[in-house]
C-alpha cells in the first residue's frame, strides 16, 4: 500500500521529470487530494482536469481516495505507475484544452459508455 505521503512524493517526482512547458497556463498547479469520488453514474474519479474562467483557473486534481479504492491492493511501484498514468492522462486534458482539441473527453466518454454498457451487460 501507497500512503498519502507517499503517493505525494511520487507525484511531486512525476511532475519534476515533466518538460515544465507542459504546465503553462495550469495557474493553479496539481493537487493530490484525499477525496474518493464518484461520477453520476457511480464510477470512480480517478483525476479531473478543471477550467474555471471566472474562478480559479485551470487545474488537476488526483483523487487518492479514488486511487486507492480502485488500485490500492497494488505493490507500491505499480500503484505509482497507476497515479504517473492518472498525471499524463490530465495533463493531456490541459494540453488538448488550450489547443482548442476534444479529441480524449471524446474518448473518454465513449469509454464510459462501453463501461456501462459492460456493466448493464454483466447484470442481466
Amino acid at each position: 500500500m501507497m500512503t498519502f505521503e507517499e503517493a505525494q512524493d511520487a507525484l511531486d517526482d512525476f511532475i519534476a521529470a515533466l518538460p515544465q512547458e507542459i504546465f503553462k497556463g495550469l495557474n493553479c498547479g496539481v493537487a493530490l487530494v484525499p477525496d474518493v469520488l464518484h461520477d453520476h453514474n457511480g464510477l470512480l474519479v480517478l483525476g479531473q482536469y478543471h477550467y474555471e474562467p471566472r474562478g480559479l483557473g485551470r487545474y488537476i486534481t488526483i483523487n487518492y481516495g479514488s486511487l486507492m479504492a480502485a488500485h490500492g491492493y497494488l505493490p507500491p511501484d505499480q500503484f505509482a505507475e497507476k497515479l504517473k498514468k492518472v498525471l499524463h492522462h490530465e495533463l493531456t486534458h490541459h494540453l488538448e484544452h488550450q489547443a482548442g482539441d476534444r479529441s480524449l473527453e471524446i474518448e473518454d466518454a465513449k469509454n464510459i459508455q462501453k463501461m456501462l454498457m459492460d456493466r448493464k451487460n454483466r447484470f442481466n
